[in-house]
């Protein structure tokens, strides 16, 4: 990666925050493969129970996820300008928040978990599918409580505990997977149930150690937690959702997106699914690492904004480019030499093979622009935008890239490599533009200390 006067000692800073943050990223992509592992011997419709109602469950969650990034913002800029008290008060105000999304996702999940019988799927496939995503739903509070704890202690600089805990909860979850779904250390043998009894119990333990550490690490701050009453902060909760909501709008749009296309997938053949999902998990699990870069960017602009530091903003920024340019011109490169490789770790039947080394030609092709848009994002988010990138999602995957994708699919008869060639000029167009938007931002910003 080469450098610039701008990114010349920003450069072990932005990866001393981001390495634990993608460490965790990959951790939490990781959870979910480990279920639908573990849950393998007991066959597909068990696979599909647990695979299939993760999905669901987080296409829904993410949405929350999303409002909650609105902590980057508000906690990095007063941590940048020494307010620790502010940072607090914040904290307070994203468990509010957290509360409030968990109990109104939580009925809507219910609601959808009764509806499941009315959409379709197989007979064999629903009464575990029921049975798992009815008790997963119930993950849902400590889930949004570590998502508050872990977006303000990456605000603050402490990563490492993020990443200790993710890697706690992943060896527990899997021996709690070993326990429960097999009956193991006489314990009954629940199936899917254990499965999801082991993913509550595991994000329970992820939100109480990540409280945990903030207890910790404050109890000796001049300005400690004790200093700030617990009290129902209503301008504050409003503030966050306000700044939060556009950029739950963009993931849910992005998220939605790539959903869309696998739906699509699934009305051309078994073997376009198949193909489709495999490409999706190798990319998904490379995405991890641009995903977490945009976190880092989000905190490292916010606390220069809080500093009123221009030029660190800008550095800040472009550094995190560079990263991420760098790692996803890596992977475009692994993606168009070695695809055969990649795919046989998921599938050994040659026509799976065959397609996804055609989805993965096409992933390469877009795999840059897809990390530009994503760190912007992140980089936007610490100037406190949140809501170009989500406009810019809306009419990049949904007016452009999907509609284009679903005519090469399906009236010109491209298949499923059709829709993927829809999906990335989409978000070649939403990174490129993406990218202009913070060059203008930023250069824009001049502050008293620059």
């Amino acid at each position: 990666m080469t450098t610039t006067p701008e990114s010349e000692g920003e450069l072990r800073p932005m990866l001393r925050l981001a390495v634990p943050v993608v460490l965790a990223e990959m951790g939490w992509f990781a959870m979910s493969i480990v279920d639908t592992v573990m849950v393998g011997p007991l066959g597909p419709s068990a696979i599909g129970a647990v695979g299939t109602g993760g999905i669901l469950f987080m296409t829904l969650m993410v949405f929350g996820f999303g409002t909650l990034l609105a902590l980057d913002t508000f906690v990095s800029q007063n941590f940048g300008a020494g307010r620790i008290d502010e940072c607090h008060r914040w904290l307070f105000a994203g468990l509010q928040l957290a509360a409030l999304l968990a109990v109104a996702l939580m009925v809507v999940a219910q609601i959808g978990v009764a509806s499941l019988p009315y959409v379709g799927f197989h007979p064999d496939l629903l009464p575990e599918l029921t049975a798992y995503t009815e008790l997963l739903v119930w993950s849902a509070p400590p889930l949004f409580a570590y998502v508050v704890c872990r977006r303000y202690l990456q605000a603050m600089n402490l990563v490492r505990p993020i990443m200790i805990a993710l890697v706690a909860a992943n060896i527990m979850n899997a021996f709690v997977n070993w326990v429960l779904i097999y009956g193991n250390l006489g314990a009954p043998a629940l199936g899917v149930v254990g499965a999801a009894w082991a993913t509550v119990a595991s994000r329970i333990v992820l939100a109480g150690s990540l409280f945990a550490v903030i207890v910790y690490q404050e109890r000796q701050r001049p300005s400690g937690l004790h200093d700030v009453p617990f009290v129902w902060d209503g301008p504050r909760v409003w503030q966050l959702f306000r700044l939060g909501w556009p950029a739950a709008v963009q993931i849910t749009l992005e998220v939605g997106v790539f959903a869309a296309a696998s739906a699509l997938a699934g009305r051309i053949a078994p073997l376009a699914a198949a193909a489709n999902q495999v490409v999706l998990n190798i990319a998904g699990f490379i995405f991890m690492i641009p995903f977490g870069l945009s976190s880092a960017a989000a905190v490292r602009v916010g606390q220069a904004v809080g500093r009123r530091d221009a030029l660190g903003m800008r550095r800040a920024g472009w550094t995190a480019l560079g990263i991420a340019s760098t790692v996803m011109v890596l992977s475009a490169v692994m993606f168009f030499t070695i695809p055969e490789t990649l795919i046989r770790v998921y599938s050994s039947d040659p026509s799976v093979i065959e397609l996804g080394v055609v989805l993965l030609f096409i992933c390469s092709v877009f795999q840059l622009f897809d990390g530009l848009q994503t760190v912007t994002t992140g980089a936007l988010r610490g100037l406190g935008d949140t809501r170009t990138p989500m406009v810019f999602n809306l009419i990049g995957h949904w007016v452009i890239g999907l509609p284009i994708g679903y005519a090469l699919c399906f009236s010109y008869g491209w298949g499923v490599a059709g829709l993927w060639t829809g999906l990335s000029i989409g978000l070649i167009l939403i990174g490129a533009s993406l990218l202009l938007v913070w060059w203008h931002k930023s250069t824009h910003v001049e502050y008293a200390h620059d």
